[in-house]
């Protein structure tokens, strides 16, 4: 008994928005978000140098990813200080961010591990740099979905993300910015990671809609 009230009241609204662990959040993902866009940073700089400018905001996925993320929790640790109701322009950005964030950091999340350890499967080294991104992106997307019942967005930012995450698929794999994969996944099953990557985009679009049901549905 003792332990089922623990586990209840560590998926609680008064633990996980506590102040404490909204600092925990946001300062962890903030870091995870340096070193992301860190660990692109070559790559974007080829970007720009090889391709024209705009290319490059469709490289770093996962700390861009992570990025939105950190913006939800910073609106969540907001709420403690605001003393009106915020105004439509506020509330719209506000969903805009926290869609995005659900999306991609579930998409990503999921993606990353899934081509970590498809690489390990044909022999490429994983390092304690590949376990530990393998416990991020893990976290990005159960973070994703542990914040998921106090966002705000609505249907329409819903559709703004899921054009951005299906354009940014074409950008992808029709313009040559996915990230960097070993040469042996690239080389033999680079139309079934694009397959994969698309078919991750609509689950994650899928969720964030049932998400935003279940939440009208509960405040009926």
């Amino acid at each position: 008994m003792q332990e089922g009230l623990s586990i209840a009241y560590f998926w609680s609204k008064d633990f996980l928005l506590s102040k404490k662990m909204l600092w925990l959040f946001f300062i962890t993902n903030l870091l995870g978000t340096i070193y992301g866009y860190e660990w692109y940073w070559l790559q974007m700089t080829d970007t720009i140098v090889e391709k024209p400018l705009w290319y490059v905001f469709f490289v770093p996925d996962s700390p861009t990813a992570s990025l939105f993320f950190t913006l939800t929790i910073g609106y969540l640790l907001m709420d403690y200080s605001l003393t009106s109701k915020p105004n439509k322009l506020y509330q719209a950005i506000r969903g805009f961010i926290e869609a995005f964030a659900l999306i991609t950091s579930f998409k990503y999340g999921i993606w990353a591990v899934t081509m970590i350890w498809a690489g390990a499967w044909h022999g490429v080294a994983v390092g304690w740099d590949g376990w530990m991104l393998t416990a991020s992106h893990l976290a990005m997307a159960v973070e994703a979905l542990l914040f998921v019942r106090w966002y705000r967005y609505k249907l329409t930012a819903v559709v703004l993300v899921a054009v951005w995450t299906f354009w940014n698929d074409f950008m992808d794999y029709e313009r040559g910015v996915f990230p960097r994969l070993p040469d042996v996944l690239v080389d033999n099953y680079y139309r079934i990671i694009e397959g994969f990557t698309i078919s991750l985009s609509v689950i994650s679009i899928i969720i964030a809609v049932l998400c935003l049901a279940t939440r009208q549905k509960t405040a009926r």
